[in-house]
């Protein structure tokens, strides 16, 4: 169906808007080509597609501060946007908003070994964080696997994690401080390069809010000192629910690898044809990684290696060089990539406790078989965060609609044995409408009044995060 051509009032209103964007950003920090807008009309959950308005990219907080300013001013809804890797739809645009980029915000505006900090400009990626770093023996702990691409901005948005986060914790665990840009164009500058601010704890606010309270264009990020060494062993199993019990009895142990990764038969047979490591023919595999001095590296993995044999494992696979290291990770560093490549699919986000591993995974595989749709599982399996990859096919219809049907139902069974709804991707659209599985009226009600404060027109990344139904009438 062909859409109907803009009113005259509707292009008239753009244009004054663009120009004014103009006027306070350099040359070439607007985008309103419709060609060139295709690049930010979705994000990593490419099955939903809007171009906005326009697009900018400004190159610092002022900058930022001026559009947001403009933007409030005119009454026009913006959608904030790191790099565009967000699986949840979270920097989907809408048709009337403006989408504000901070892919120019990149800089290094300070180091403290001492005090263990570095401060950056929120554009830059997560990996990159590392790289300003690790020459003096320093690294940045969260991991996702998108660190390559992924910002710190949309790190701190969705409260992103990673293979590591098992024993160094998530953002909110790693971030001190922030520069933040409020929905009027105010500047705010919430914590700092300490441990602990003083009064409310804003800062725990601000990370995981989706973009829903203001745009986050600094960080002060906690960096840790390497460890003396780190070396994973690969253990393999002939059923999907015993490498579940395997993770549960190691947890339960005390034991605090640094790592402990997941991946069923589908993601490993799609590794072996996309990078061909070597990995097992099994079921599942476990890869399990520890660090510290050599004695602390053997003494854990002797007690972990003994845990696994107790299950029966088909394979059990012990590093012995940085080089063996390096292969039992590419697997599962390129997974997600590896299963592009089958076909389309949707990569789900959902937290179980651990003991419940064994029958969510026996449970996604009868759901799966419900629906006549194959899962990929391969996740944080340390701390319990799920990441089922369903695979559809976006040019049959009624597929993307099936896929929708049964993650809904994947992440209603992680609620019901005690998880949640995300771990790291966020709500944004994707699980906007099942919020209700988790929470009351009560309980969205009450969220929905915090960002009526910091955002009381409900002009900062629209449609997202809450139902359509409980939020109608909130937007000014």
């Amino acid at each position: 169906m062909q859409m109907p051509e803009p009113s005259a009032d509707v292009l008239s209103r753009k244009a004054r808007i663009v120009e004014r964007l103009r006027a306070a950003l350099p040359d070439n920090a607007v985008i309103e080509d419709d060609i060139e807008l295709k690049a930010y009309e979705c994000d990593g959950l490419a099955a939903y597609r809007c171009p906005p308005m326009c697009a900018v990219l400004p190159g610092s907080t002022e900058e930022v501060s001026a559009v947001m300013r403009i933007c409030h001013e005119e009454g026009v809804p913006v959608v904030p946007r790191g790099s565009g890797t967000s699986l949840a739809g979270g920097a989907l645009p809408t048709a009337d908003s403006v989408l504000l980029g901070v892919a120019r915000l990149t800089g290094v505006l300070e180091t403290d070994y001492d005090n263990r900090f570095i401060r950056v400009q929120a554009g830059r990626t997560n990996l990159s964080v590392t790289g300003a770093v690790e020459q003096d023996g320093f690294f940045y702990a969260p991991d996702p696997s998108s660190q390559l691409a992924c910002a710190i901005a949309g790190n701190i948005a969705m409260n992103s994690g990673g293979a590591h986060c098992l024993k160094y914790g998530v953002t909110t665990n790693n971030l001190m401080g922030v520069k933040m840009v409020m929905a009027d164009g105010e500047v705010v500058e919430i914590g700092g390069p300490y441990l602990d601010a003083g009064g409310l704890d804003l800062l725990g606010l601000i990370t995981g809010s989706e973009g829903q309270l203001g745009i986050v264009t600094e960080a002060t990020l906690r960096i840790l000192a390497k460890p003396e060494g780190a070396r994973p062993v690969l253990v393999a199993f002939d059923s999907p629910e015993v490498a579940g019990q395997c993770v549960s009895d190691i947890i339960k142990s005390g034991i605090v690898p640094v790592a402990i990764e997941y991946m069923d038969r589908l993601t490993i047979q799609a590794s072996e044809a996309h990078v061909g490591v070597g990995y097992p023919d099994c079921e599942a595999l476990l890869i399990i990684e520890v660090e510290g001095s050599e004695a602390e590296i053997a003494d854990q993995l002797g007690r972990i290696t003994a845990i696994a044999r107790t299950h029966d494992p088909v394979e059990i696979r012990e590093s012995a060089s940085a080089a063996e290291s390096e292969k039992i990770w590419l697997g599962r560093k390129t997974a997600f990539g590896a299963m592009g490549r089958i076909n389309d699919y949707m990569c789900l986000d959902g937290t179980i406790p651990v003991n419940e591993l064994p029958f969510v995974l026996k449970r996604i595989g009868e759901l799966g078989d419900d629906y006549g749709l194959q899962v990929g599982n391969v996740f944080h399996a340390g701390d319990g965060n799920m990441h089922p990859l369903i695979l559809y096919d976006a040019n049959k219809p009624g597929d993307l609609e099936k896929c929708e049907a049964l993650g809904a139902d994947i992440l209603k069974l992680c609620v019901e044995v005690g998880g949640c709804l995300t771990g790291e991707h966020g709500v944004g659209v994707e699980k906007r409408e099942i919020m209700t599985a988790q929470y009351t009226a009560d309980d969205l009600e009450i969220q929905m009044q915090v960002k009526d404060v910091f955002d009381p027109d409900w002009g900062l990344n629209p449609a997202k995060v809450f139902p359509l139904e409980a939020s109608a009438g909130r937007r000014s």
